[in-house]
């Protein structure tokens, strides 16, 4: 399993699913017990990778002004939903933050809870028992921290876009 494969699955269900993400999280565990021990076991170090990439203070600033604030779990679910739009989307949010204004966003979507649960219970299903992870995740986000009375400078067409929040 290398970053292809991980994306193409990623890619395979969120296209089959419509953007539904009760639906996604079903077909991902479909998708990931029907691997070999090796690939469910990569996938999850690959799926625990991006979850990491996306740990920034650029992206936790976009998640913030789209919900009208954003908490540690909040955006943890914000970076796996985000996740499972993906490689161009996420690609596309790591880059410039502030142009997931282009997108569709509704809170129920894009800071969901369970998919990353989805993920684990797929690995376990090929494993048999939950899989920790093999080295732990950053402790802090990369990037500059930022300020909350500034958001609305750093990130200026989501917070045109979403003002009604917060």
């Amino acid at each position: 399993m290398d970053e292809a494969q991980f994306w193409e699955i990623i890619r395979r269900v969120d296209s089959t699913t419509k953007g539904d993400m009760d639906e996604k999280c079903k077909l991902i565990i479909k998708e990931i017990a029907r691997l070999d021990r090796p690939s469910a076991l990569a996938f999850g170090e690959l799926f625990d990778a991006m979850t990491d990439k996306a740990y920034s203070w650029e992206l936790w600033g976009a998640a913030y002004a789209i919900h009208g604030g954003c908490s540690d779990d909040t955006f943890s679910d914000f970076r796996v939903s985000l996740i499972s739009r993906g490689i161009a989307c996420f690609e596309k949010a790591i880059r410039d933050p502030d142009g997931l204004a282009d997108e569709e966003i509704d809170d129920d979507s894009w800071f969901y809870e369970g998919y990353q649960y989805a993920v684990s219970a797929g690995v376990k299903a090929v494993i048999g028992k939950q899989v920790m992870r093999k080295t732990p995740g950053p402790t802090e986000p990369s990037g500059e921290e930022w300020d909350e009375d500034k958001v609305n400078e750093l990130y200026p067409r989501l917070s045109e876009k979403f003002s009604d929040r917060g």
